[in-house]
């Protein structure tokens, strides 16, 4: 059995972090459409410093929901995010081909 099993699971991380005393916020993807590099259920777990770990797009789409998540934070208030990008623009911000996502952001309590 591997010691290290789920030390890169974000919920364990949200879970560690918590119970370090830390503010923390869990993001999920819940849909996608067309091309998205991450799947449904990706998570990516943000602390009231901005450190995180996971992963729910890449590139501008994980920026945008890392800011929205500490603001999560400081607001309590889950937000659902929708990122969707034209296939010409769609590398800039991390969808490879075009696509949408829909990501929830809670505060974990």
């Amino acid at each position: 059995m591997n010691d290290m099993a789920g030390f890169d699971d974000p919920l364990l991380i949200a879970e560690g972090w918590k119970s370090e005393g830390r503010d923390v916020a869990l993001a999920t993807v819940i849909e996608t459409w067309g091309s998205a590099p991450r799947p449904v259920g990706s998570h990516l777990v943000i602390d009231g410093e901005g450190n995180f770990h996971g992963s729910v797009s890449g590139g501008c789409v994980e920026g945008a929901v890392i800011t929205e998540a500490m603001d999560v934070i400081g607001s309590g208030s889950a937000r659902m995010l929708e990122f969707g990008v034209a296939d010409e623009t769609a590398w800039r911000v991390g969808l490879s081909c075009g696509g949408r996502i829909r990501v929830y952001v809670e505060k974990v309590d």
